[in-house]
C-alpha cells in the first residue's frame, strides 16, 4: 500500500527519524493556519507547499513551491489544490491534488547549500534478503545515477538472523563521507530508519533526498513509504491511511467482490483463476496477436456471483473487444463456472463482445456441453491453442 509523503513521514517520525516540521492541509487557508503554526514551532518566515500525490518527480511538474511569505502560502496552495499533476511517473492525464504539505524549508537564507544524499531500504528478492542502497548523489533519478555512474551506487545486505549491525551503520556513514557530527547523526538516522521499516511492515522506504543541513542534522526531506499489502491485518492504523482517490476507481470496486484486478491498455479482457495462469493467458493473448485489457484473477472459488462481478468489471473497459475466460477446474467444478458464465451473461444483458471461454479439469466436458448449448454468444475452446485462435478470429 502506497503512502503519501506527510502520511510516510509520520510513521518515520515515530521511530526517532529526523523530519522537518510538517503540516498536512486540504484548503488555501487551512494551508496559511500551518505555516502559522510550524512558524511558532521553528521561528522560520520560509516554507515549502507540496503537492501530495502517490508520485514522484512532483517538483519538475510545478507541485512543489517555495513560499517566502504567508501570502505566497496561500498563493501556491491555491494553485496546486485541485491541480491536475503531472509528473514523470504518472500517466498523461496526471493526478488530482486534494492536499498539500506544508514544511519548515530546510534551505534558510544565509545557510550554505547542504549535501543531499539518498538512501533506501527494500527486499532483493533475489537473495531474499533486506538490503540498503544509498549514494552521494541524492535528489537526482537514481536509476540515471546507477546506469551512468554505478561507482557512486552502494549497498549493504542485512543477515535476518542477526538484523542491521552497528558497524553496518557506522560503514553507511563512512562511504557518504561524513564525519564528527554528522558521521554519529547518519549512523543514528539509519538505525531509526531501519527500525521504522521493519516494524512497519514496510517493502520499500526510499529517502531522496536526504540533507546533511548546515548545522550537521541528517533530515529525510522527502519519503517514500510502501507497506507489505500482505502484513496490513497487522497494522489496523496504517490501513486507515489508505487513499482511495489515489487508486483506480475500477480496481478499488474489483478488490471490494475479492477480485484480484489491474487494468492494463489492450483490447482483450481475461477472467482466470490463479496469477500463474493469468500471466500465461496474457501471454496466449499477446502471440495471437491481441494486446490484454487487463490481469483479473477470480480466486479458486469461482462462483456464479463473483464470475458475473468480473465480468462486469472487465465490461467498464470501452476498449475491450473480446473476452477470453480462462478456468482451471481443480477444486471449483468446470460445470458450476460454465453455469455462472451464463447466468452472468443473462443478467448482465447486453454484451456485444464476443466471450472465448476455456474451461479444463473437473466436469470439463460438462461445462463444454453447457456453453455450446446456451445459445449466447459464447465460444468455447478444450485447449489453449483453441482458444489462441478463437481470440485471433474475433480481435482481428
Amino acid at each position: 500500500m502506497n503512502l503519501h509523503e506527510y502520511q510516510g513521514k509520520a510513521i518515520l517520525k515515530q521511530y526517532g527519524v529526523q523530519v522537518p516540521e510538517g503540516i498536512v492541509a486540504d484548503t488555501p487557508d487551512a494551508a496559511v493556519d500551518a505555516a502559522h503554526v510550524i512558524q511558532s514551532k521553528t521561528g522560520t518566515s520560509i516554507w515549502a507547499v507540496k503537492a501530495q500525490i502517490h508520485a514522484g518527480g512532483r517538483g519538475k511538474g510545478g507541485g512543489v513551491k517555495i513560499a517566502k511569505s504567508l501570502e505566497e502560502v496561500k498563493e501556491f496552495a491555491s494553485k496546486i489544490l485541485g491541480m491536475q499533476l503531472i509528473t514523470p511517473q504518472t500517466s498523461t492525464k496526471g493526478k488530482k491534488v486534494y492536499r498539500v504539505l506544508i514544511e519548515d524549508n530546510i534551505y534558510y537564507p544565509g545557510d550554505s547549500i547542504p549535501a543531499e544524499f539518498y538512501i533506501s531500504i527494500l527486499l532483493n528478492r533475489s537473495i531474499n534478503r533486506n538490503m540498503i542502497v544509498y549514494s552521494t548523489q541524492g535528489g537526482m533519478n537514481i536509476e540515471e545515477v546507477a546506469d551512468k555512474t554505478p561507482h557512486l551506487i552502494f549497498k549493504e545486505v542485512i543477515d535476518p538472523a542477526i538484523g542491521l549491525q552497528a558497524f553496518q551503520c557506522r560503514k553507511i556513514a563512512f562511504n557518504l563521507g561524513l564525519k564528527d557530527k554528522a558521521y554519529k547523526e547518519m549512523v543514528s538516522f539509519v538505525s531509526s530508519l531501519y527500525k521504522a521499516y521493519i516494524e512497519s511492515d514496510a517493502s520499500l522506504v526510499e529517502i531522496n533526498p536526504l540533507f546533511k543541513a548546515a548545522d550537521d542534522k541528517i533530515i529525510a526531506a522527502d519519503a517514500k513509504v510502501v507497506i507489505d499489502n500482505n502484513a496490513i491485518f497487522r497494522h489496523q492504523d496504517i490501513s486507515l491511511m489508505r487513499d482511495f482517490n489515489e487508486e483506480d476507481p475500477t480496481e478499488v470496486e474489483a478488490g471490494g467482490y475479492g477480485l484480484n484486478y489491474v487494468k492494463l491498455d489492450g483490447n482483450v479482457g481475461c477472467m482466470v483463476n490463479g496469477a500463474g495462469l493469468a500471466m500465461a493467458t496474457m501471454d496466449i493473448i499477446k502471440l495471437s496477436g491481441g494486446e490484454p485489457a487487463n490481469f483479473l484473477d477470480v480466486g479458486g472459488s469461482a462462483n456464479a456471483k463473483r464470475v458475473e462481478e468480473a465480468f462486469r468489471i472487465i465490461l467498464k473497459d470501452p476498449n475491450v473487444k473480446a473476452i477470453l475466460v480462462n478456468i482451471f477446474g481443480g477444486i471449483v467444478r468446470c460445470d458450476r463456472v460454465a453455469n455462472g458464465i451464463v447466468d452472468a451473461y443473462k443478467n448482465i444483458g447486453s454484451i456485444k463482445v464476443p466471450i472465448i471461454v476455456r474451461l479444463q479439469g473437473t466436469n470439463s466436458l460438462e461445462a463444454k456441453k453447457i456453453i455450446d448449448e446456451s445459445g449466447l454468444k459464447v465460444y468455447s475452446a478444450i485447449n489453449l491453442e483453441d482458444a489462441a485462435a478463437l481470440v485471433k478470429q474475433v480481435v482481428s
